[in-house]
């Protein structure tokens, strides 16, 4: 048994992030507090009264007691057959001085409880409290992207707590995190990478059967679902048939045999993310077979057992010449799925990114979220900041998500995914503030309504305490980092000016002459790609009236202007100002607000913690000297092409 239990005395280390309670002086709401009543013992109902008595010791200095009837307590944790809060919704009133937390299911009843505690750590009065939520999204996953080595693609917070030298790990870490992530209301995790290679692909089968069975009542507790990415030529890996034809009936058969095995073994398995067809990973287009009859060969397998097949649609083979100025990569998802819609089995969801291309700064709405009418989805964003920082920059990325979630209403909504930006750093995000785009992730896709500022302040709050002057300053820099990230890096949706493959820039032709053709396709008289219908065609392929809007320079939104437009540096802005004397103005003033940023948090010296306020205060610096670097680079390179000069007579490179 490969099971690895790590205990703190033997050198783990982790903070408890948003959860590190701070003591409550002279507070009114002792009284709830003081005594609890459980509907029942379910373990959902055992961990919220668990949860509830954590915090009104550590918050409040109290030893909270269980009663054995409702009458007698100050929180009563209550099943109602409400039937419109549904398993997940729940309601919390204080009524007669008694506080009543309601939900027809378990897991509402424990994301009550975990709301009532922010309540509290918000220092927000408990006397006449009506709250009530349902959750705006079926699915709310995280995705990592872990390996069993230990380390993490696109990982920036250390390695994996999941996994190391190709064990899995069970530990005290595993039960902090889904502390974490059910605090926000996050109830899927998909624990490994989906480029699945080498032992990754062995977690279906009984290697790992106990310590996956074992990370999974943890996870249960929680109301957390567990998933597992799976290899699509698991058939000749495991099974050595010499084939993975999704349409062979040995291949079936093994399948079939393969599910009923795991779903056996792991009871709290919600099923599987696939990465198909796609950076090399082996899928149905082998065998010529298109993605729904893969999926479907996978979704038939595990339906008895109430499995759900996650599939990527960033799982499409699209490498070009960068000759031809037609081929566009932005096209791919759309044409391979479009055609499929209503195709697929009614367990699996398509799992599809924000954008058309790759978690850019701004790209455009991916058009198969509102396209496909007839097809289960989730959207899929990254919070690692793979093109955003990487956190060593802080990028808050709530704002972002919101523009997206509001462009598009999803037919066949199933939820949200995030690429999830943890690892086993101390503080768990390696960037201190990147928390707040795992936070805010959560409390987005519970509650769509809440905005970007209040979720900041939310997070800001619980994180370093109720400080008035810590909490706006926070605040503040949150909202202004992803604006300022944009400006010092990518002007009106031209996006990646990357070093290739680590993504960590600037490099402005890095991808110029790529194969996956992400190209800004600048010359001495402008800079953009046509996806217009004199060029790739890309704006097509959205809905009219949106279509129309994107494919007329002069109404296209200005914030992504050049993704679809080639447009001369002469050209004049909404604003007056030319094409090139924003992108002048635009690297000044981002690099100038990274600054700020680095000025803001030193103001906040002495209000926390001497550990906290150095770590941040190192990733702030870098940012500050990093952004001068864009800066500096775009701008000399964009003034060597056009030859014309920043009107404002700043110093740029010749």
């Amino acid at each position: 048994m490969n099971v690895r239990i790590i205990r703190k005395e033997h050198g783990m280390s982790y903070e408890i992030a948003w959860l590190n309670y701070r003591l409550r002086q002279d507070c009114l709401d002792k009284k709830y507090f003081s005594k609890i009543y459980a509907v029942d013992d379910s373990q959902y109902i055992q961990t919220a009264a668990m949860e509830l008595e954590l915090a009104a010791s550590e918050i409040l200095d109290i030893r909270a007691e269980r009663v054995g009837t409702a009458k007698e307590a100050g929180i009563w944790l209550k099943r109602d057959q409400n039937a419109r809060m549904g398993e997940e919704g729940y309601q919390i009133r204080e009524k007669d001085g008694q506080i009543i937390i309601s939900s027809q299911g378990g897991k509402g009843l424990l994301y009550g409880s975990f709301a009532l505690i922010r309540c509290l750590q918000l220092e927000q009065r408990l006397e006449g409290i009506n709250i009530q939520e349902i959750p705006s999204n079926p699915y709310r996953m995280l995705n990592h992207w872990d390996n069993m080595d230990g380390s993490i693609e696109r990982g920036y917070s250390g390695n994996s707590f999941f996994f190391r030298d190709n064990k899995v790990l069970v530990n005290e870490r595993t039960r902090a995190y889904a502390r974490l992530a059910a605090s926000v209301g996050i109830n899927a995790s998909v624990i490994n990478n989906v480029n699945v290679r080498g032992n990754a692909t062995k977690l279906i089968t009984d290697a790992y059967g106990e310590e996956l069975r074992q990370m999974s009542e943890i996870f249960a507790q929680y109301g957390i679902n567990l998933f597992l990415s799976l290899n699509f030529a698991s058939p000749m890996e495991l099974g050595g048939l010499d084939t993975a034809d999704p349409l062979d009936e040995r291949v079936k058969a093994w399948w079939k045999d393969a599910m009923a095995d795991i779903f056996e073994r792991i009871p709290n398995l919600g099923g599987f993310l696939v990465k198909a067809d796609s950076e090399g990973r082996p899928g149905p287009y082998t065998y010529g077979r298109d993605h729904a009859e893969g999926a479907n060969t996978l979704a038939e397998a595990a339906a008895p057992y109430g499995g759900v097949i996650i599939w990527r649609c960033f799982v499409y083979n699209c490498q070009q010449d960068w000759r031809d100025r037609k081929t566009d990569r932005a096209k791919a998802g759309y044409e391979n799925f479009m055609p499929l819609d209503g195709k697929f089995m009614k367990n699996v969801i398509l799992q599809i990114k924000n954008g058309p291309m790759d978690f850019q700064v701004r790209e455009p709405v991916s058009p198969l979220l509102d396209g496909l009418q007839d097809t289960n989805q989730i959207l899929e964003v990254q919070i690692a900041q793979e093109y955003t920082g990487q956190q060593r920059h802080v990028c808050y990325l709530i704002p972002m998500f919101k523009e997206v979630c509001s462009r598009f209403y999803r037919k066949n909504n199933r939820g949200m995914a995030a690429v999830a930006n943890t690892g086993n750093d101390e503080n768990w995000t390696g960037h201190d503030l990147a928390a707040a785009n795992l936070y805010g992730f959560g409390r987005l896709s519970f509650h769509s309504e809440i905005t970007a500022e209040e979720i900041a302040e939310e997070w800001a709050a619980c994180t370093f305490g109720k400080n008035k002057k810590v909490s706006e300053t926070v605040t503040k820099m949150l909202l202004m980092s992803w604006p300022a990230y944009e400006k010092y890096t990518s002007p009106l949706g031209i996006g990646w000016m990357v070093n290739p493959n680590h993504h960590y820039g600037p490099n402005v032709d890095g991808y110029e002459y790529d194969r996956w053709g992400t190209y800004h396709r600048a010359d001495h008289l402008g800079i953009g790609v046509d996806r217009s219908s004199r060029g790739t065609g890309y704006a097509q392929q959205y809905r009219e009236p949106l279509a129309s809007v994107y494919e007329n320079i002069y109404t296209c939104p200005e914030e992504l202007l050049l993704f679809f437009h080639h447009v001369p540096y002469t050209y004049r802005l909404q604003s007056g100002k030319t094409l090139i004397q924003h992108i002048y103005d635009t690297h000044f003033e981002g690099a100038q607000d990274a600054a700020e940023l680095a000025d803001l948090w030193n103001s906040l010296e002495g209000s926390i913690s001497d550990k906290v306020f150095e770590r941040v205060k190192k990733r702030l610096e870098h940012q500050k000297e990093h952004a001068g670097e864009w800066r500096d680079q775009i701008n000399t390179y964009f003034f060597r092409k056009s030859m014309i000069p920043d009107e404002k007579e700043r110093h740029i490179y010749e």
